[in-house]
C-alpha cells in the first residue's frame, strides 16, 4: 500500500469521477482503464492485485461496484479507498438523477428509445473488454492458456444459450482456480 500525496489522491478522485461518466453499465465496464491507470501508468499496484481487488469484491455479497473501493484501499488505504469511491459515485449518481427524472417524463420519444437501444452495444464492448483485461495475465501464461481459454468459452457460451445465474459461473471459476486448473 502506498501512501499517496494529496495532488495524488486528487488525481486519482479525478480520474475516477471521469471513468464514473463512461461507465455505461455500470463501473465494471471501465475497469480496463482503471488498470491501465492505477498498474501500467502509475505503479501503484500489482497486476495480481488489481485482479485480486475485482475477484475479492464480486465474491463478497453487495453492489458490484465494491471492487472499486478495494483498489482505492490497495493503492492507498482508507484515503484511496475514499478517493476511489467518490469519483465513481459522485458524478453517476448526479447524472442518473437528473436524466432519469428528464427520461421519465419523454420515456415515449423515439430519441429516447433509440439512445436506450443503442446503449446495448456500447455496454457489450466495454463488458468484453473488461473481460479480457482480467483474463489477459492467465492466457499468457503457456501452462495456464488452455485452462483459461476453456473457462472463457464454456462462461460465453453458457451465458448466450442458457438463463443461468452468472454466480454459477463464477463459482466454477474459483473452483477451477483453487484445483490450480488456472
Amino acid at each position: 500500500m502506498n501512501a499517496l500525496t494529496w495532488p495524488d489522491l486528487l488525481a486519482l478522485t479525478g480520474h475516477f469521477m471521469l471513468l464514473s461518466l463512461l461507465a455505461i453499465g455500470g463501473a465494471i465496464t471501465t475497469a480496463s482503464d482503471m488498470h491501465r491507470y492505477v498498474v501500467a501508468e502509475h505503479g501503484w499496484i500489482s497486476d495480481a492485485q488489481f485482479t485480486s481487488s475485482i475477484a475479492i469484491a464480486q465474491a463478497a455479497p453487495g453492489p458490484n461496484v465494491l471492487f472499486v473501493a478495494v483498489i482505492g484501499w490497495n493503492v492507498a488505504g482508507v484515503a484511496g479507498m475514499l478517493a476511489t469511491l467518490i469519483g465513481t459515485m459522485l458524478p453517476s449518481t448526479l447524472l442518473v438523477l437528473a436524466i432519469s427524472r428528464w427520461a421519465a417524463r419523454r420515456r415515449e420519444s423515439l430519441a429516447v428509445r433509440a439512445f436506450a437501444t443503442g446503449m446495448a452495444p456500447l455496454t457489450l464492448g466495454l463488458l468484453l473488454a473488461t473481460g479480457w483485461v482480467l483474463a489477459e495475465p492467465f492466457v499468457r501464461v503457456p501452462e495456464q492458456r488452455i485452462g483459461a481459454l476453456a473457462v472463457i468459452a464454456v462462461t460465453v457460451v453458457t451465458m448466450l444459450k442458457t438463463r443461468l445465474s452468472p454466480i454459477w459461473l463464477v463459482a466454477l471459476g474459483a473452483a477451477v482456480g483453487a484445483l490450480g486448473g488456472i
